[in-house]
């Protein structure tokens, strides 16, 4: 609650914030806004939106100013809040030891709303001054079959945006509306950089937007084919979602800010450098540039995001409410390391300057990290796409080396219980946020009458359903589990088998 001492964050008021609270070192009436960014959750003010923050305040350019955009109306309250706030916020970052950094960003310039004025949005991802069009659409927001990689032209919102190509719904028509917009004008097009947890990200939109584009004006798919570039990057840095607590938190230090973000100390970005105009010189405040991000994509969605569904998934089931609970337990995080140990270490390349033994016992320290709040409803959020895209492809790289799939294909069985009961061992309900929620369920729900309806779910499960090893696998786990409904159970079963 607001009180006659709080400080409201503004431009006006930085230089009277309390001297522990970093504010940005550059003169924002001066900023222009070289990048548009599509989806302003916590994750992109931790990372993009922080990276070229730092980069401003150190290198004085100050042409990279981010202008956010939303394209639904769910985006408003971020679009108001924000924008009462001169587009500031303070990036709270909690270390294990109880330190804390308070840093206000002001990098965010301005905040579209699509569903308001997509016009807008199109001519400001247009104007020459926009250098990069960034993306953080969530895994889901790419719009393509997880069973055959290809774009879903089945979407409703699709089959609207290709009727109405002036006022779209999705990022791909507000993307190829601004690319035929800018290349009538004889304007060069913008790079797009993909900031999602999707292995080859920039791969992954470039093939959708080119099926999109070329269902739209076939000339125009081959132009963005040839001249737009898409360099795929991994991003990397937790960021809980925002509690009241955070907001209680600065107003003890005399600061109103209705939605800060929280987040670990850690973080990185390693890019393709393969931008089409000039760039912020990220590398100066900690980005990594490389010929090939591959390596370090496949080692970071296949350890870290997998093992947070691993302990999203089974700690909800156990009752435990946070990320950090759930790997304080010693036969969690036991598990955690040997599905990181057997199933997906054998399947990864060397990545250069990585030290995986190091890097997986990082993570688990992050992981555990007792000031960063990681609910588990956010991490188990939209689970069809992150299994499809975390789990998955380890299961089938082991099917295809004849490696270990018990852990993997646990999860799975258990996700199954998880969509099919919605509660935990509690009987406490689960809160399912997916948009393939329903569809999961109805299949999820008739288990105990065929072991394997979930795999007829033939979008995410149509590559694995040919495997009998894997049908076998799954079927005598969703069995015992819904037999035996203890994860603890289970995941101890599938260590002491492989001691033995």
């Amino acid at each position: 609650m607001q009180t006659k001492s709080n400080i409201l964050l503004n431009n006006a008021n930085l230089t009277a914030l309390p001297e522990s609270v970093i504010v940005p070192g550059y003169d924002r009436s001066k900023v222009t806004s070289g990048i548009v960014h599509v989806g302003v959750g916590g994750f992109h003010r931790s990372h993009e939106a922080f990276y070229t923050n730092e980069y401003m305040t150190q290198s004085g350019d100050l042409s990279w100013g981010i202008c956010g955009v939303g394209l639904r109306d769910a985006d408003r309250k971020m679009k108001t809040l924000l924008e009462a706030q001169d587009y500031l916020y303070t990036l709270i970052v909690k270390h294990p030891d109880g330190t804390v950094e308070n840093k206000v960003i002001g990098s965010l310039s301005d905040f579209l709303l699509g569903c308001d004025d997509p016009e807008a949005v199109i001519n400001k991802m247009a104007c020459a001054e926009t250098k990069i069009v960034s993306l953080t659409i969530t895994e889901g927001g790419y719009n393509f079959n997880p069973a055959t990689g290809e774009f879903d032209f089945s979407n409703p919102d699709v089959i609207y945006d290709l009727a109405n190509p002036n006022t779209p719904r999705l990022v791909f028509g507000y993307l190829v509306a601004a690319l035929k917009l800018r290349r009538e004008n004889g304007l060069p097009p913008f790079t797009i950089q993909s900031c999602d947890n999707v292995q080859h990200n920039g791969d992954v939109a470039k093939k959708m937007l080119i099926a999109y584009a070329t269902a739209v004006d076939s000339e125009l798919g081959k132009w963005i084919e040839s001249e737009v570039s898409f360099p795929n990057a991994m991003v990397d840095r937790i960021t809980p979602a925002t509690t009241p607590d955070d907001i209680a938190y600065l107003q003890q230090l005399g600061i109103q800010d209705e939605w800060p973000v929280t987040c670990e100390p850690f973080h990185q970005w390693i890019i393709e450098d393969k931008f089409i105009l000039t760039r912020p010189q990220w590398e100066q405040v900690g980005a990594q540039f490389v010929t090939d991000v591959t390596p370090y994509e496949k080692m970071k969605i296949r350890l870290l995001n997998a093992g947070h569904s691993v302990l999203g998934i089974l700690g909800s089931l156990q009752g435990f409410e946070t990320i950090d609970e759930s790997v304080q337990d010693p036969l969690f995080a036991k598990f955690l390391r040997h599905f990181m140990d057997v199933e997906v270490t054998p399947i990864l390349s060397p990545v250069a300057g990585i030290n995986l033994d190091e890097y997986k016992s990082t993570l688990l320290a992050r992981f555990a990290n007792p000031n960063i709040k990681d609910g588990l409803a956010r991490i188990c959020s939209e689970n069809a796409a992150k299994l499809s895209t975390f789990m998955l492809p380890t299961i089938l790289d082991n099917l295809a080396k004849n490696g270990e799939i018990e852990c993997a294909t646990l999860i799975i069985a258990a996700w199954c219980y998880y969509s099919d009961k919605r509660v935990d061992k509690q009987g406490k309900a689960l809160v399912i946020s997916d948009a393939m929620a329903d569809e999961v369920h109805k299949l999820a729900s008739q288990t105990s009458e065929r072991s394997t309806a979930l795999l007829e779910l033939d979008t995410l499960f149509a590559s694995l359903t040919s495997s009998s090893v894997f049908v076998m696998a799954y079927k005598k786990q969703v069995v015992a589990f819904y037999d035996t409904p203890d994860v603890k159970h289970h995941m101890q079963m599938i260590l002491n088998n492989y001691s033995v």
